[in-house]
């Protein structure tokens, strides 16, 4: 693979709760997933860590999750469809404004957590996530994980996907991931997450935990803010990549 695309989920402070080190993170990314204030993030930590993608040189995107503040958008809800359409739209307007205020634009869509997870395999609620974007922006990417029911929703509609994989996350033979509840699910080893990440984006390839090999297409690798040493993590991913001769760029 020629080049790659880092992106890692941002503006997820609340109030009086700083979580992660956004400016660092940054710093190594090309995509930032800023949260909309349903899972996490205030209007005036998502408008700061907004500027700081500008200023970083960095593409910004909606990261829409449940309306789970008190779960950070990790624990399932069972939203009916229509109500579910309207959350994504409601939170990736609310970047969109935020974005236009602070001189960039959203430029793809990426659900966050459980949200995530359930449209994997959930034919109805990835049907409501299809329709938030065809009714906000149907030109705005969609990060997906690769052969999910997202991804054929999606493109069925016209959307564009865009395929991912995760530097710090556990895989599972069928291509799904590890859930947060078991343990092993988050990769701590730097030198395990920068061996994961070259074999990705050399190889097209990814270890499943029962050693398994699976190929995957994916174009962007998410690097999680609030894995503990994230900010070191994501510069010696980045440094490894280009020192592999894999140029590190936005999809977008």
């Amino acid at each position: 693979m020629a080049s790659i695309d880092l992106n890692s989920d941002v503006g997820e402070s609340f109030g009086n709760w700083t979580f992660g080190d956004d400016a660092a993170v940054l710093a190594n990314v090309t995509s930032a997933n800023v949260a909309c204030g349903f899972h996490a993030g205030d209007p005036v930590g998502i408008r700061t860590t907004i500027r700081a993608a500008v200023a970083a040189g960095v593409t910004v995107g909606a990261h829409p999750g449940y309306r789970d503040l008190a779960g950070f958008g990790r624990r399932f809800l069972d939203v009916a469809p229509n109500e579910l359409t309207d959350d994504v739209i409601y939170q990736i307007g609310a970047v969109q404004a935020l974005a236009r205020a602070a001189g960039t634009r959203v430029s793809y869509v990426k659900p966050h957590g459980a949200l995530y997870n359930t449209i994997v395999h959930s034919s109805e609620q990835a049907a409501a996530v299809v329709q938030a974007i065809l009714a906000v922006d149907a030109s705005l990417p969609l990060l997906v994980l690769p052969n999910s029911e997202i991804e054929r929703q999606a493109e069925a509609a016209g959307l564009q996907t865009v395929a991912e994989a995760f530097a710090d996350r556990a895989y599972r033979p069928d291509g799904t991931l590890v859930s947060r509840r078991e343990a092993g699910s988050v990769l701590h080893s730097t030198e395990d997450v920068v061996e994961h990440v070259l074999r990705v984006a050399t190889e097209g390839t990814i270890r499943a935990v029962d050693g398994t090999v699976l190929q995957t297409r994916a174009r962007s690798i998410c690097l999680h803010g609030d894995t503990p040493g994230a900010v070191a993590m994501a510069a010696a991913v980045r440094k490894a990549l280009e020192a592999s001769g894999v140029t590190v760029q936005s999809f977008a």
